[in-house]
């Protein structure tokens, strides 16, 4: 599998000197730092990725450094697929359907349909790889009379401000993937809670199959609806210093956001609420043999993260999806048939209902949002009130799937050898 790893990266210019080369500090450039770069399963580099990504940055749009992260994590995904197809990203033959790309495509709208993949995200990973190969194609880093497929120009008219009618002329791809949303209601990044039982059987599957870690990161995904971002980046600074939560009897708070060292999404400050066992376990784990060892191989900028990899490194997007992938088949091998198509985020999106339907029961539902809006670090309502909707609609659909079920059983027990005779 491909591995995204971000650098530090100083520029250097060549300098010739009396017949021999040198290597300098490009004073034109500015260091990147964090940039990312992406390594095959082999361990080398894709130099072509790379160059995209070093270009972007440093272009005067789309240049920032997250924006140019989020494009890679979508190209290492394409590159992980490549290595287990065993494909080469440069394969155009004459037949549009055999060429890579397209395959690709196919294999993301297969995942848009069965729920492993957020349809924005197949979107928004078709289009990056169809912005890194027409960067290839501009520098020539493939063939230029390459057949990759074929763009259309689309025009799309708009007022100003004035109310003058402007035109835009926009480059389509035949590739390009539609957000098209998967029918029923769904919550955050278009996924669903576990049920109860599939999340307890998950919990005591990690614990017998002795992967403490990855228990103590589910638990705090179903626990605290922390995402994962937050949870790899987790010290143990932060777990030393949480503090009693006065409102809440066996539970504590764990500071998070801008200045704690621990990633939110859209950078908001706030709390997680975590309790007391939950805590404990965390603090133990801390201290315990299995993390000391992976502490000593840690640089020294990394030693105070919680979680680490047995290599002693930070969890990237990349490392942790093939902890997953990993999980996924042991799991399914086990009998687990809930997890072919499990996401970690369905920890955040299970703990998101559970608490919304407690808060229901015992306060009005503006409260109800406004408490679990604050739990799960919402910037708004509108994303809160998708598990209000979700709880209403329980019980309708419930009763529906029971009505049916009754009208029709007649139907679909008849005997029809019988009635035929």
């Amino acid at each position: 599998m491909a591995d995204l790893e971000l650098i530090h990266f100083t520029p250097m210019r060549s300098v010739v000197e009396d017949g021999s080369i040198r290597w300098e500090r490009d004073k034109l450039n500015r260091p990147i730092s964090k940039l990312p770069q992406i390594f095959w399963a082999n361990g080398a580099p894709w130099r072509e990725a790379n160059h995209w990504a070093l270009t972007r940055v440093y272009s005067t749009a789309g240049g920032h450094i997250k924006t140019v992260t989020s494009l890679m994590k979508h190209l290492a995904a394409y590159a992980s697929w490549l290595d287990d197809m065993g494909l080469d990203w440069r394969h155009f033959p004459a037949r549009l359907q055999d060429r890579t790309v397209v395959l690709f495509r196919a294999e993301l709208i297969a995942q848009r349909n069965r729920g492993s993949l957020a349809p924005s995200t197949a979107k928004a990973r078709m289009a990056a790889v169809l912005q890194f190969y027409r960067h290839a194609k501009a520098y020539g880093l493939v063939n230029r009379t390459s057949p990759l497929w074929n763009d259309k120009q689309v025009v799309i008219r708009y007022f100003d401000t004035v109310g003058f009618e402007r035109s835009l002329l926009q480059v389509s791809s035949e590739l390009a993937i539609r957000n098209r949303a998967r029918p029923g209601l769904v919550l955050e990044d278009g996924l669903t809670p576990l049920r109860l039982e599939h999340a307890n059987s998950l919990l005591e599957f990690t614990r017998e199959q002795q992967l403490e870690e990855l228990n103590l990161m589910l638990s705090i995904g179903l626990l605290t609806g922390a995402r994962i971002g937050s949870i790899t980046t987790l010290s143990v600074k932060n777990i030393e210093g949480a503090i009693d939560d006065d409102s809440m009897r066996g539970a504590y708070r764990i500071r998070v956001g801008p200045g704690t060292g621990v990633d939110t999404k859209g950078n908001v400050s706030g709390y997680l609420v975590v309790p007391h066992d939950l805590l404990n376990r965390l603090k133990t784990y801390a201290y315990s043999m299995q993390r000391l060892r992976r502490q000593d191989k840690a640089s020294a900028t990394n030693r105070g993260l919680l979680f680490l990899t047995v290599r002693g490194n930070p969890y990237t997007a990349q490392s942790f999806n093939s902890l997953m992938t990993d999980l996924r088949r042991r799991a399914v091998s086990a009998g687990m048939r809930f997890m072919q198509s499990f996401k970690f985020h369905q920890t955040r999106a299970t703990f998101g209902t559970t608490l919304m339907g407690l808060a229901m029961q015992v306060t009005d539902l503006k409260t109800a949002v406004a408490f679990v809006r604050d739990a799960l670090l919402h910037k708004d309502d509108k994303t809160t009130m998708l598990y209000v909707r979700f709880i209403q609609e329980a019980p309708v659909r419930a009763l529906i799937s029971d009505e049916f079920s009754r009208a029709f059983s007649g139907l679909v027990d008849r005997d029809w050898n019988q009635l035929n005779a």
